[in-house]
C-alpha cells in the first residue's frame, strides 16, 4: 500500500496543502509547532476516522477558518492510494455549520468520490502509528487498551467493526431500560430480547478479541525475546475478558485470575479463520452460554446502577514481562521496549491479515529510543512500503538512511523538499 498523494484543506495549520509522497520513508523534519505531526495525524484520521490526539473533531479545523462571521467551514483530508489491487481516492470531510442560533458539525467520508458510511471508509487505507504516548497503552486505564484493540481490528475486519457498533448500540439501549426499571419498574418482560441481542454480539467481540491478541502475544514474545531483550526477558499479553460474574470494578485479586482463567479459556475455544467468520459454531455457543449465565446472576445489581456490569465494553489486557505485570512493575524503558514489540508485531500481523504491509507513521520516537532498539526501527522502517516520520532533529538518523529517504522540512506550514538536511554537507 502506498499513499501517493495527500491533500488537505482547512485541517489545523494548514488552510491549503498538495503533497505528492513517494514509496519508501519520508522524513519531516522541523522545530516543534511547526506542522510535523499534523500530517501524521492528518493520515491517521483518514484511516482510522479517529485522530490520537484531539478530544473533539471540531479541534481539527483550522483555527483562522473557525471565526464567528463564518457561517460554514469545510475541512478536508483526501488521499490517493496505490496498491497490489487497484487505485483509489479516499476523503474525510469535517463540517461546522449553523444549525439554527447554534453551530452543528457532522463528518462525510467518500471513497472514489461517493458518500459512504464512516464505517466504510476504514480498511481502505491502513496504518500503524508510533507516537510517545503509546506507552498509556501499558500504563493506562483499560479503555486506552481497548480502543487500540478496536482500532486495529477495525482496519482489517469489516465484520468485526459492524459487529462492535450494533453492540454498542444495543448496549446504550439495555442501560437505558436498566434504569427504567429501576426508576418505574417497568419493563422487565422486555430486557431479555436487549440481553439475547447483547450475548449474541458480545460473544463474536470476545471471540474475535481472544484471536487477536493471541496471535499478537506470539508475534510480540519472539520480537521482544529475540531481538529486543537479547533473551533477557520475556513478554506476555494477557486478555482479561468481562465475560465471569464477578462484579468487582477493578480486575485484581481472586477477579483478575479468573479473568486469566477465562481469556485463556476463550483463547482455546474461540478460533477465528483469517476471513473472520467462526471456525466452530458450538464454540461460539460457548461463549453465548457464559455471558448469558453471567448476565443473569448480575441482573438485581445491573438494575440497581442502571449499567451492564459484564460484556467486552468492560474488557481489558495487559503485559507480563518475566511474570511480573509490566504496569506496576516494570521501569519507563521495559514499558517502552514492550511497547515497541508490540507494534512490530501489529506490522507483521495486519501485513499478514490483508497480504499488504500497512503505512507507518512515526511522530518523534527514534529520538527516544536507545541506539539498539533505533536501529532495528530503521530497518523496519527501510522495509516497510512506505513510512512517514517527524523529528526535530535529523542527524539523529544515519546517513544510509537519510540517503534512502524523502527529506522534507516543515516550517509554519510550509514544506520545502530536501536532498539532504540543511546542516549536512
Amino acid at each position: 500500500m502506498h499513499l501517493t498523494h495527500l491533500s488537505l484543506s482547512n485541517f489545523r495549520n494548514y488552510s491549503r496543502l498538495e503533497l505528492a509522497l513517494n514509496p519508501g520513508p519520508t522524513l519531516f523534519y522541523g522545530a516543534n509547532a511547526q506542522g510535523k505531526t499534523n500530517l501524521l495525524e492528518a493520515v491517521y484520521y483518514l484511516a482510522t476516522t479517529r485522530s490520537p490526539f484531539a478530544d473533539q473533531e471540531q479541534q481539527l479545523l483550522n483555527w483562522d477558518a473557525l471565526q464567528p462571521e463564518e457561517p460554514l467551514v469545510v475541512g478536508k483530508i483526501m488521499a490517493q492510494l496505490e496498491s497490489g489491487r487497484d487505485r483509489q481516492q479516499v476523503e474525510m470531510r469535517l463540517i461546522k455549520e449553523q444549525q439554527g442560533n447554534r453551530n452543528g458539525f457532522r463528518r462525510q467520508a467518500l471513497v472514489n468520490r461517493r458518500k459512504v458510511r464512516l464505517m466504510d471508509l476504514l480498511g481502505n487505507l491502513r496504518v500503524v502509528m508510533f507516537i510517545p504516548e503509546d506507552v498509556q497503552i501499558v500504563s493506562g486505564s483499560p479503555a486506552i487498551r481497548r480502543r487500540y484493540l478496536d482500532i486495529t481490528l477495525c482496519q482489517t475486519d469489516k465484520i468485526y467493526c459492524r459487529t462492535l457498533s450494533a453492540y454498542n448500540k444495543v448496549l446504550e439501549q439495555r442501560n437505558a431500560l436498566l434504569r427504567q426499571i429501576a426508576e418505574s419498574g417497568s419493563g422487565l418482560d422486555v430486557l431479555p430480547v436487549y440481553t439475547e441481542k447483547l450475548v449474541q454480539l458480545g460473544s463474536q467481540i470476545f471471540a474475535r478479541r481472544a484471536d487477536f491478541i493471541a496471535a499478537l502475544a506470539r508475534e510480540a514474545r519472539q520480537i521482544h525475546y529475540e531481538q529486543l531483550t537479547e533473551g533477557q526477558e520475556t513478554l506476555r499479553l494477557q486478555y482479561l475478558p468481562r465475560l465471569q460474574a464477578n462484579d468487582a470494578n477493578r480486575l485484581d485479586g481472586t477477579g483478575l485470575d479468573e479473568a486469566i482463567e477465562t481469556g485463556e479459556w476463550l483463547a482455546g475455544k474461540a478460533g477465528i479463520e483469517r476471513d473472520h467468520r467462526p471456525v466452530d459454531e458450538d464454540r461460539l455457543k460457548n461463549i453465548e452460554q457464559h455471558f448469558a449465565a453471567s448476565l443473569e446472576m448480575l441482573q438485581p445489581a445491573e438494575i440497581a446502577s442502571g449499567t451492564t456490569r459484564a460484556g467486552p465494553h468492560r474488557d481489558d489486557w495487559r503485559f507480563w514481562v518475566s511474570g511480573r505485570s509490566l504496569g506496576s512493575f516494570g521501569s519507563r524503558g521495559q514499558q517502552r521496549t514492550a511497547i515497541l514489540a508490540l507494534k512490530l508485531a501489529e506490522i507483521r500481523w495486519m501485513t499478514g491479515q490483508t497480504g499488504e504491509a500497512p503505512i507507518l507513521l512515526l511522530d518523534e520516537v527514534v529520538a527516544e529510543l536507545d541506539e539498539q532498539r533505533r536501529a532495528l526501527l530503521l530497518e523496519t522502517v527501510k522495509q516497510a512500503g512506505q513510512a512517514l516520520l517527524t523529528a526535530t532533529d535529523p542527524t539523529m538518523f544515519t546517513t544510509d538512511f537519510l540517503d534512502l529517504a524523502t527529506i522534507i522540512q516543515v516550517r509554519a506550514g510550509q514544506l520545502q523538499q530536501e536532498k539532504r538536511p540543511a546542516n549536512e554537507s
